[in-house]
């Protein structure tokens, strides 16, 4: 439910406006102030009138769509500046359009401003009149209003060419895994300066043909699943482990939170600790994981939507880029675009029970194929002991020699991998594979290297220690077959036990895949809270829902209505213009207000050869900065322009009006060629 403020806040707020402001705004519906006044009581005849069952009616019927949307909006941003409610509809509505509108909801007491101070500075906020909650409580939380999509099946039914066909997510589990494989696999992977090798870059560029793989790995060193080592990418296999822990949407989301908060200037920054930008990173993983559980998977979006989704649940926050928030959830497949104007959200549902179908299919013997709904753990455990052949459209992993060595080395034994092969392909493996892996577990038990720096021999082995190259290493025999080598000897003695002729060389790691992850590593990466879901549009008490099918028609009938009315009174031209206005503005609302009302004439716009009547208002605007809105004659591209005038120049015998447009640049438009200059009235509390 909308925050509506009390009603006593709400009087308040109007009593402070200056007095000329206040009393304005209160003759438009009393006409005539008698004197002695006071503020209270005429705040308290105020609520009175809102409150009367025909106001209401009348409110409600004149309420359109684009009403609906600042409403809406002010609600859902929960109180918003001015420049809140801007940047929520950029791309959407002009600021200059937005500014009528606000200032027109204003005078017709559905929207008021309050000001707080922050810092020293004061701020103006908008907020939605409580005498009127009846009214605008079920527009308020019928935030479908302002996040509008069109079916997910109703894509082939619009005009627009759809140019993308669906895809997989650019990353997912199966992408993870393929990167730690590739990752594990490149030793040398940078350059001295921090640039990926190009050797590394152009397998990156095969193996991952349609990921931007400099950008997701700076994302992942981001979250500290990869740190560097000099010149080596090393990865983190804790915090592997860890990210497994969590959904996968969260997974997905922290995810995209490290593509965001990955800088360029990382690149070259070896010790840069994740730890630092933990913070900011669960702040942009929350706000991603909100965004998509906004979204609906029956719906496709416009890219105006998905910023105005971003912003909403930008809320409070000081981050303010909706465009990255968007473009991270691209990368790394949490939304999929469907043509050039629209985007659906990817399903990031959990894999099936364990069992439910096979996972993996092997090609080969030695090379398998992954499907996308495997669980995370299982393709994270296959990328430790298989090389990445393939990371596209398909997936596909590669058992070698080095690559069971080095999975040996991590802690992995022959039989664990044997039966997790065996379980996720339905027990579909060559008998081939179960003995080339023993039989390479045999060999990488016989020769060890420890670090401290141990090398052990196996029995059959031990006359390695006799060889030169091998027995200048050696410091000390401890027992048969164990020897203490100098710490720093460890690539000497592997370069000495290879020119031997020995092939398969243990070296244990200190840390193995599968260790229980620490508490430390759960804070790191926190469960993300549930969505801000959308809500429904509610009734309240027995107010129809403005917007409905027949709303236009009934604002239409009243506004004819007091035309009519207007027509059969006695009134002067200056006064009967302004009263026309009060009503083509929704600002009147039963007819005392038309036979009572006190009338200031107040010129706003002029047309065609009123050249006096154009003067006039453009000087006007330009005392007061007033936006003003110049319509052009025929139907050129600048036929409606809003803007800021500056001036009002001479040039010849002809007066050129200097507008300042809403993206800065300036334009000049002789007074004589408009042929409509309206100027937008400022908001009463602008003072």
């Amino acid at each position: 439910m909308a925050n509506f403020r009390s009603i006593d806040f709400w009087k308040a707020s109007i009593m402070t406006l200056p007095d000329n402001s206040f009393f304005e705004l209160l003759r438009t519906v009393f006409g005539k102030i008698k004197t002695p006044y006071s503020k209270q009581l005429l705040m308290n005849d105020l609520e009175k009138f809102l409150l009367r069952d025909e106001i209401i009616k009348n409110i409600n019927n004149y309420i359109n769509n684009d009403d609906s949307l600042v409403i809406a909006a002010v609600a859902a941003l929960n109180e918003p500046t001015p420049g809140d409610l801007e940047a929520f509809f950029a791309g959407e509505l002009s600021s200059t359009v937005l500014h009528d509108l606000i200032v027109n909801l204003e005078e017709r007491f559905i929207l008021y401003r309050f000001f707080e101070e922050k810092q020293g500075r004061q701020f103006s906020r908008l907020a939605l009149n409580p005498v009127l909650e009846p009214v605008l409580a079920p527009i308020a939380t019928d935030r479908s209003l302002l996040f509008q999509s069109i079916a997910a099946n109703a894509v082939d039914a619009t005009t627009e060419e759809k140019t993308t066909p669906d895809k997989p997510p650019v990353i997912d589990d199966r992408i993870l895994a393929a990167l730690l494989s590739f990752v594990s696999r490149s030793r040398q992977f940078y350059r001295v300066g921090g640039n990926m090798r190009q050797k590394v870059s152009n397998a990156a560029k095969t193996l991952f043909p349609d990921l931007p793989v400099e950008t997701v790995i700076g994302g992942l060193r981001v979250l500290g699943l990869f740190f560097t080592e000099g010149e080596t990418l090393v990865p983190d296999y804790r915090r592997f482990t860890a990210l497994g822990d969590l959904s996968r949407q969260d997974r997905m989301a922290y995810c995209a939170a490290g593509i965001m908060s990955f800088d360029g200037s990382l690149e070259s920054d070896e010790n840069f600790s994740p730890w630092l930008l933990r913070a900011q990173i669960r702040n942009f993983a929350e706000i991603i994981s909100l965004v998509y559980n906004l979204m609906d998977s029956e719906c496709l979006y416009p890219y105006a939507t998905l910023r105005k989704m971003t912003y909403f649940c930008l809320n409070g926050s000081e981050v303010k880029d909706s465009d990255r928030i968007v473009n991270a959830m691209e990368k790394t497949g949490m939304i999929v675009p469907v043509s050039k104007t629209h985007w659906r959200k990817a399903p990031l549902a959990e894999p099936p029970a364990e069992g439910a179908s096979a996972a993996i299919v092997m090609d080969t013997p030695f090379t398998l194929l992954v499907y996308p709904e495997i669980a995370y753990n299982d393709v994270i455990a296959i990328a430790a002991f298989t090389d990445v052949i393939e990371a596209g459209m398909t997936v596909r992993f590669e058992m070698s020699r080095d690559s069971a060595v080095q999975a040996f080395n991590r802690g992995f034994s022959a039989d664990t991998i044997i039966d997790l092969l065996q379980r996720l392909s339905h027990n579909r493996i060559d008998e081939n594979v179960f003995f080339t892996l023993r039989d390479w577990e045999k060999r990488h038990g016989e020769v060890v290297l420890h670090r401290g720096l141990v090398l052990t021999l196996s029995p059959d082995q031990r006359h390695l220690a006799g060889t030169k190259p091998l027995a200048k290493l050696i410091v000390e025999t401890l027992a048969p077959g164990v020897y203490m080598l100098p710490e720093s000897a460890e690539e000497s003695a592997v370069h000495a036990l290879s020119k031997a002729g020995v092939a398969i060389i243990g070296r244990r790691e200190e840390y193995r895949g599968g260790e229980p992850v620490s508490d430390t590593l759960r804070h790191y990466f926190q469960p993300l809270p549930a969505a801000r879901q959308p809500a429904a549009g509610q009734s309240a008490g027995n107010v129809p829902r403005a917007g409905s099918a027949d709303d236009g028609s009934a604002a239409s009938s009243l506004i004819d209505h007091f035309h009519s009315i207007l027509e059969q009174m006695r009134i002067g031209g200056e006064a009967r213009d302004e009263l026309a206005a009060r009503v083509d503005r929704r600002l009147v609302l039963n007819e005392s207000q038309l036979k009572d009302a006190n009338v200031r004439y107040e010129k706003l716009e002029a047309r065609g050869l009123d050249y006096v009547g154009k003067a006039m208002i453009a000087k006007q605007a330009i005392a007061m900065q007033s936006p003003v809105e110049v319509v052009l004659p025929g139907k050129q591209k600048q036929d409606h322009v809003f803007g800021i005038p500056k001036a009002l120049e001479k040039v010849g015998s002809e007066s050129v009006l200097v507008l300042e447009l809403l993206d800065s640049d300036t334009i000049r438009f002789p007074l004589g060629k408009i042929s409509l200059l309206r100027r937008i009235k400022k908001s009463i509390f602008e003072g």
